[in-house]
């Protein structure tokens, strides 16, 4: 992994969980949604998830069984797919030419992957709060998630998210009446 940003983002979320280690969910998961998704993006995914960072952000596993990444992605295209974007152009959800869905919080904001390459520049889009405009971020997943937790303004201006002291992480269900734990990352500054 070359993106500095993954190591830099796993020292401030901490030791890895890697919960479903030795899995091969990535390839049918990508096979199913006609797209490629980052490496950075699976590294951290692994390493975490199904997490719940900071009480907002879900970061989904396409290994867990309870309610697999390749679900929440085809659920989230299905709903931007109905979303009137009252322009001409309005943007495409799924696919090759489609924005794919990430991440997102309990608040109703969300991030995508842009499809293709911009000249080998990664590039992530956001939305939030039920505002119909995509703003975009010419970074990398790990670096995009990195600022998101530095408390910068990820998915719409004006809105960001700081919360002092380490990251809290909380698990998410991999089966039927699991219950959650909580474990917290690295002591870091204000």
């Amino acid at each position: 992994m070359t993106d500095r940003y993954v190591q830099a983002t796993m020292d401030v979320l901490g030791a890895a969980r890697d919960v479903f280690s030795g899995h091969d969910t990535w390839r049918p998961l990508e096979e199913a949604i006609d797209a490629q998704l980052p490496d950075d993006y699976k590294a951290l995914i692994d390493a975490y998830g199904p997490v719940q960072v900071n009480g907002h952000l879900y970061l989904e596993h396409p290994a867990n069984p309870f309610y697999p990444l390749r679900t929440w992605i085809s659920e989230t295209i299905e709903d931007f797919r109905d979303v009137d974007w009252g322009e001409e152009d309005s943007p495409q959800f799924g696919g090759k030419a489609g924005l794919i869905p990430i991440a997102s919080t309990d608040r109703g904001e969300y991030a995508f992957l842009a499809p293709g390459n911009d000249g080998g520049q990664s590039r992530i889009f956001s939305c939030g709060r039920d505002e119909p405009d995509l703003y975009e971020h010419r970074m990398t997943f790990a670096e995009w998630l990195y600022r998101y937790l530095a408390g910068e303004e990820m998915f719409s201006p004006g809105h960001r998210d700081f919360y002092p002291g380490p990251v809290r992480l909380e698990s998410l269900p991999t089966a039927a009446g699991d219950r959650s734990s909580k474990w917290y990352g690295q002591e870091r500054s204000t």
